[in-house]
């Protein structure tokens, strides 16, 4: 493909998507409504692998439940096989030179059109099937499916412009230095969750946009949606055999593409777990690749607010319930470890909190008055309720919840624990679920309870500080450096939004990259210096060796 390139294009100022609040009889409220309703009539859906831009079924079929409707199934998918998965990195392989060879300014257009295809013609669309999907509310799937995926796909555009703007700031006297922004050789796996349909977007996106090829495997439980995300990329323009999307089940995919010569990058997010038997397992295949490929990965959290004596108690109260118990507790941001003052846990904190947790409402996603939805599934459900009944054997107190209801879809009361012992299970182990545990300190041990929040959890994603008192407030940050990746002052640990607050942390939650900003890109490019000489070189020795 040649083109000639007739000038230096700007891309559109970028800003983030304005989300609506869907209130009683707005528009927005009765678009979503009848998306839902026509989703409910339409349903199950048939979904096939997508290689080289057609329809693969496997005949190895499998069912993505609605977590608030178990006996229904929201599509039937067709399971990637070996001959899928390799045909899909064969095709991804083939289509890469013409995809990196692409113009930018092209590349750039195509995933503007997906942002616009994101944010208006399938939003409702989009919103639907993650709420019936994945049990979100219509808040939160507002600020996931339809914002922070065009969020990411805009914003990504920004970000490889300012990327590819950065060049040597020198030259020598008669040459020209550049940079060029490679394409990684080989292909990208990419390996999404089913807690935010966006994440499915961004984890194939970001290599994408950089000509990079990707073979995305969604999780089960957001096969639906992410399904919806390849055919808008498809739509905008996305060639066939870029993003090859191959559900299935991720042992057999997973270890399929990383067992390949020329795997490149793992771009993932996911559990702690699977993400380090996937490092380590790349390392045992080494030998076999033509590159060290990069891995890329956010895990999870043990993420905290930290509520000083000085405090504004309703607000830390507000945004503490919010953490917690938006998407019910699925997010991996979400506060399962609140430490409070004594004085003003016993000065009111105490009875607000429980007070508006009595207000949350608990049920199917359809009805907008439930602020709170399922859990994604019978392995979540048992687990989350077994984390509460060890709590309460190890002498926890359940001061509100501890509870679920499975006869129809899999719902657990906002649970909180308070605990007496700050390393007991619920403080150290990462549940993901709707349940928070209380341990309240000393107003004089504030300095001791930061290094025990430091030191008590294998995570550091995120974290909330709350203090008026500025002292108290530098004082741990300074403490709580490492602690997470993500810190806010008198704002909830959840709900970092794309090109303001850069998301993940470290430790056991991950590499660090930071979705959402220009960090992430640089680790699916492979950059080339190239010096170009413009005056002959007359002789080749120095003017030192002249006698």
């Amino acid at each position: 493909m040649i083109t000639p390139q007739l000038a230096l294009f700007k891309v559109p100022v970028v800003d983030n998507e304005p989300m609506s609040s869907y209130s009683v009889g707005s528009p927005e409220r009765r678009g979503l409504e009848a998306a839902l309703r026509e989703m409910e009539q339409q349903l199950p859906f048939e979904v096939p692998c997508i290689v080289n831009g057609k329809e693969i079924r496997t005949g190895r079929v499998a069912k993505q439940p609605i977590p608030s409707d178990h006996a229904k199934h929201l599509c039937a998918y067709h399971e990637a096989d070996e001959v899928t998965v390799a045909s899909a990195i064969n095709g991804a392989l083939a289509a890469k030179a013409g995809w990196e060879a692409m113009p930018w300014n092209d590349r750039a257009a195509i995933f503007l059109r997906a942002a616009e295809l994101v944010s208006g013609k399938y939003r409702y669309k989009l919103m639907a099937a993650t709420m019936l999907g994945q049990g979100k509310n219509a808040w939160q799937a507002e600020i996931d499916a339809a914002a922070e995926l065009s969020d990411f796909f805009r914003f990504g555009v920004k970000y490889v412009e300012e990327l590819y703007g950065q060049q040597p700031p020198k030259n020598a006297q008669g040459s020209w230095n550049r940079v060029e922004y490679r394409a990684l050789e080989g292909f990208v796996l990419a390996v999404s969750p089913f807690n935010f349909t966006a994440i499915g977007g961004n984890l194939p996106g970001v290599p994408a946009l950089l000509g990079n090829v990707v073979v995305w495997k969604p999780s089960p439980a957001a096969t639906y949606s992410n399904y919806l995300v390849h055919q808008i990329l498809a739509e905008a323009g996305v060639p066939h055999g870029v993003i090859q999307f191959v559900p299935g089940p991720p042992p057999e995919v997973v270890g399929q593409a990383i067992g390949h010569p020329n795997f490149a990058a793992l771009h993932f997010t996911g559990s702690t777990s699977v993400f380090k038997k996937l490092w380590k397992d790349i390392a045992a295949n080494l030998d076999k690749y033509r590159s060290y490929p990069r891995i890329v990965g956010e895990t999870g959290g043990k993420n905290f607010h930290i509520i000083h004596e000085s405090a504004e108690r309703r607000n830390a109260v507000l945004q503490s319930v919010r953490a917690g118990f938006e998407y019910q507790g699925q997010k991996c941001s979400a506060l399962s470890r609140l430490y409070v003052s004594s004085s003003l846990w016993n000065g009111g904190f105490k009875d607000q909190l429980l007070t508006e947790i009595a207000k949350i409402k608990v049920g199917p996603v359809q009805d907008f008055a439930h602020f709170m939805g399922p859990v994604i599934g019978r392995p979540a459900y048992d687990r989350i309720l077994g984390y509460i009944q060890k709590a309460k054997a190890a002498g926890g107190e359940i001061l509100i919840g501890g509870s679920g209801d499975d006869s129809k879809g899999f719902f657990i009361q906002p649970t909180v624990i308070l605990t007496r012992d700050a390393r007991s299970i619920t403080m150290t182990e990462e549940i993901f679920g709707p349940v928070v545990t209380v341990y309240v300190y000393d107003d004089a041990d504030f300095e001791k309870t930061l290094e025990l929040i430091d030191s008590t959890s294998a995570y550091a994603l995120t974290g909330s500080i709350f203090a008026t008192d500025r002292e108290a407030l530098l004082t741990a940050t300074n403490k709580l450096r490492n602690a997470a990746g993500n810190v806010y002052y008198n704002e909830k640990c959840t709900g970092a939004v794309v090109g303001q607050q850069p998301f993940g942390g470290a430790r056991a939650s991950g590499t660090n990259d930071k979705a959402g900003s220009i960090s992430i890109f640089y680790r699916f490019v492979s950059a080339r210096s190239i010096k170009e000489n413009f005056v002959d070189l007359k002789d080749f020795l120095y003017p030192s060796n002249l006698i």
